[in-house]
């Protein structure tokens, strides 16, 4: 056999012995997209692709709202809104250097008072 006989025949085989399984992880934190699908399917009665449909058309609203100005309220939940920032001084990271951060928009969020009490 030549080189390249031994080259294609070895990417060829298959592996003789899969890698072993990694240690189950604990249950994680997140609340993930596709935990929160499963969870209107079940709880609404819908397939999940129709969940998912619902759940990208209600986060397509809040964000054109929140582009239009708008604040979202989720009742129990709480409100998102808007804030400007204004422009302002800051430090770079290893250098040290004086910079100016211009001003911008971000978005808050406030917390509904009954679930704050809540958790």
């Amino acid at each position: 056999m030549t080189k390249s006989s031994k080259a294609k025949t070895s990417k060829a085989a298959p592996k003789a012995a899969a890698a072993p399984a990694a240690p189950a992880k604990a249950e994680s934190t997140k609340l993930g997209k596709t935990h929160i699908v499963e969870a209107i399917a079940d709880k609404a009665g819908l397939s999940k692709k129709q969940a998912a449909e619902v759940f990208d058309a209600f986060g397509d609203i809040v964000v054109d709202a929140l582009k239009g100005g708008k604040s979202v309220g989720l009742p129990g939940l709480g409100t998102f809104s808007v804030t400007s920032t204004a422009e302002r001084q800051g430090v770079r990271p290893g250098t040290s250097e004086r910079i100016t951060i211009p001003a911008g928009k971000k978005v808050r969020f406030k917390i509904a008072s009954n679930l704050k009490g809540n958790l």
